[in-house]
């Protein structure tokens, strides 16, 4: 496939925690693939998008190792059966991009930082300005905003709590919005993919 046809391929970057999949209701860290639950029609959701063109991305904040919560090691065991269990909901997932960082360790990747975006789009080959990043923290809504992405919200996980933010008048970054707010990635993904192509 040539360069000019990968760049028209619709992409869409998503969170992971509060997105695809429940916090941890106790720690708020999904440690082990035992902890990881999928939002209702999160799969479903995913399927929509793979089987109607788009390549996902997923685009994910893992500050337990940093933490000291659990490891690398456990992360990718999780996301290999996060994978296997998409897959088989006839889902697909090109490459999961993590911050494995300390909040306090000064990275690039950590969001609301653009660094995992950037890195994936030069990875991959990605328009960000003709991709959209679905998340539920004002995190994901400004490292989209940073990166030049188009950034959805939806009210799972910390989304109902993140849109209050932009319903109060003293918002002080009322100018860094989410283009829409969705139920949950379900009914984001019906959006994108019956919404008129210009």
């Amino acid at each position: 496939m040539g360069s000019l046809a990968r760049r028209l391929m619709k992409t869409i970057f998503l969170d992971r925690d509060g997105v695809i999949n429940e916090n941890h209701h106790n720690s708020g860290y999904v440690c082990n693939w035992s902890d990881l639950v999928f939002i209702n029609n999160s799969l479903e959701a995913i399927s929509i998008l793979s089987q109607n063109g788009f390549r996902i991305y997923i685009v994910t904040n893992q500050s337990g190792i940093g933490r000291g919560f659990f490891t690398e090691e456990q992360l990718s065991a999780t996301h290999a059966r996060m994978i296997e269990a998409i897959q088989g909901a006839d889902g697909h997932i090109e490459r999961i991009y993590y911050c494995p960082h300390h909040p306090d360790d000064g990275c690039e990747c950590r969001k609301p930082k653009p660094g995992m975006l950037h890195q994936a789009a030069k990875d991959n080959n990605v328009d960000l300005s003709e991709s959209h990043f679905i998340g539920d923290s004002s995190s994901d809504i400004k490292a989209a905003a940073a990166a030049g992405a188009i950034p959805i919200l939806v009210l799972t996980g910390h989304g109902q709590k993140t849109y209050k933010t932009y319903t109060k008048g003293d918002n002080t970054h009322a100018s860094i919005r989410p283009l829409k707010v969705f139920t949950n990635l379900y009914t984001a993904s019906q959006w994108l993919v019956n919404r008129p192509i210009c």
